[in-house]
């Protein structure tokens, strides 16, 4: 009998449950640690190349060391996001039950692109992609597709609308493409964000093609302009963008008065609601967003207010059919369902191969219920109008907007004010936030996005804000 010999070309496929375990319980002192660490980094670029860099290994490294020597190497880089007390950027913190339904998407290593790859992936995006309509009050028939975030979101919708608004007049832009085609006009408002000039720009709508609506003084687009521009557009393919949430106020557009003026015109009406959109699932907040449901599309995010990990963004429309047309595709090697089958995800999603989003957001919502996101969204706005309202005893901070949600704009009486005191509140460690312009002037933003964020953090966070401005009262002296 000949002796069986190993072969020593195919790795063990011995599960690591040392390796996992392991991995687990440094997760867990991570986040354990939340309360007491700084929340930016303390490492600087030099140190986070010296510590992380290096030749690549000539021989394989034990995983276990790998993942040791990547925690210890990184942590001093790392920004703790989901502390109560990172208010940047409109970021939420992870759900702990988010977080774990993301581990298990890891583990499980699904395709939801279509059914046959992953067929739990492909009905949980299902059954949530129906219950985000139901909380958000979207209409029950429009489709919908998990993306990155907002701004995959706004691509989808985007190319949706441009097939819309195309074969209305007779172009098919998916045959054709956009040389020789109609000219769309795309009316957006001035404080806009910036994804969405992005988004229309990878669709090949380049700036010329925007016609740019002002805002009043709350950031908010001026309908009879809106009105105007659409009366001079004289039929042609049009599409508006209006927005639930501006990034710096909070502000959202009369949402009802646009889809009047969109529906008296037949143009293409595409929401903005990153994180704003969420006041929909809050009876308390609900009437910011009147309208929207009347909308063609809605691009927004579940890791803001929603509070799983990144990366997760939604992208909803009215319109089945051109949300379709805008993104399927068939090959030969492709096991696609037909009519009556189950739901192929890439047809209705930019990407073929990607992570199955809809696990985590299924946990939070399960977890959640539509009490609790109403509550999560209720409480850190409240957090956000105490700590607004809290800024006013600071010599010389003015509190910039009428805080709507959980935005807070304010700023100092200078520019070098206004940066130094952000500076030294970032630098104390005791909480992030992010710094902006505003009509030319430097100012400093506050979103209050996580679902841990405590009455501790926000007392906390401004006691720091007034040891910046005291310090910086003795540095002028």
């Amino acid at each position: 009998m000949e002796a069986r010999v190993r072969d020593q070309s195919r790795p063990s496929t011995a599960v690591p449950s040392d390796l996992l375990i392991r991995t687990a319980q440094i997760a867990a002192d991570w986040l354990q640690s939340l309360d007491r660490r700084p929340v930016a980094a303390s490492a600087t670029v030099d140190e986070l190349r010296s510590s992380l860099g290096g030749a690549l290994p000539r021989s394989p490294v034990d995983p276990l060391v790998v993942v040791e020597e990547l925690a210890r190497a990184a942590e001093p880089g790392l920004v703790a996001i989901p502390s109560g007390r990172y208010f940047g950027f409109v970021i939420g913190g992870g759900l702990p039950v988010a977080v774990a339904a993301d581990w298990l998407t890891s583990v499980w290593d699904q395709c939801p692109g279509f059914y046959a790859c992953g067929p739990a992936a492909s009905i949980v995006e299902e059954v949530t992609g129906a219950w985000l309509a139901q909380l958000l009050g979207l209409p029950e028939r429009a489709s919908f597709a998990f993306v990155t975030g907002c701004q995959m979101a706004h691509v989808t919708c985007l190319a949706a609308a441009r097939h819309h608004v195309l074969q209305a007049v007779g172009w098919d832009v998916e045959e054709l493409g956009l040389s020789g085609s109609p000219p769309i006009r795309v009316l957006v408002g001035a404080r806009r964000h910036v994804s969405v000039d992005r988004a229309l720009r990878f669709l090949g709508i380049g700036r010329a093609s925007l016609t740019v609506v002002p805002a009043d003084g709350s950031a908010r687009m001026q309908v009879p302009r809106l009105r105007e521009e659409l009366a001079a557009a004289g039929g042609a393919p049009t599409i508006i963008c209006a927005q639930a949430g501006e990034v710096n106020t909070g502000a959202f557009d009369d949402l009802d008065e646009i889809a009047d003026a969109a529906a008296e015109t037949g143009a293409w009406l595409h929401i903005d609601g990153a994180f704003g959109l969420w006041a929909a699932a809050s009876p308390a907040l609900r009437h910011l967003v009147k309208g929207a449901e009347r909308a063609d599309s809605w691009a927004f995010d579940t890791h803001k207010w929603l509070n799983v990990p990144y990366d997760s963004g939604v992208a909803f429309c009215a319109h089945p059919g051109s949300h379709r047309a805008a993104m399927t595709a068939t090959a030969d090697y492709l096991v696609q369902g037909g009519p009556g089958q189950p739901r192929d995800a890439m047809d209705w999603t930019p990407a073929f191969s990607r992570r199955a989003r809809g696990f985590a957001v299924y946990a939070a919502l399960r977890s959640l219920g539509q009490q609790g996101v109403a509550e999560l969204v209720e409480r850190t706005c409240a957090h956000a109008r105490t700590f607004a309202e809290s800024l006013t005893s600071i010599p010389g901070c003015h509190v910039l907007n009428d805080v709507l949600i959980n935005q807070v704009l304010f700023w100092f009486k200078d520019d070098q004010t206004t940066d130094r005191v952000l500076r030294r509140v970032v630098d104390s460690g005791e909480a992030w936030m992010s710094g902006t312009t505003v009509d030319g002037r430097r100012a400093i933003r506050l979103s209050v996005s996580n679902w841990q964020t405590s009455d501790s953090d926000m007392a906390r966070t401004l006691e720091a804000v007034r040891n910046a401005v005291t310090c910086q009262a003795r540095h002028n002296e």
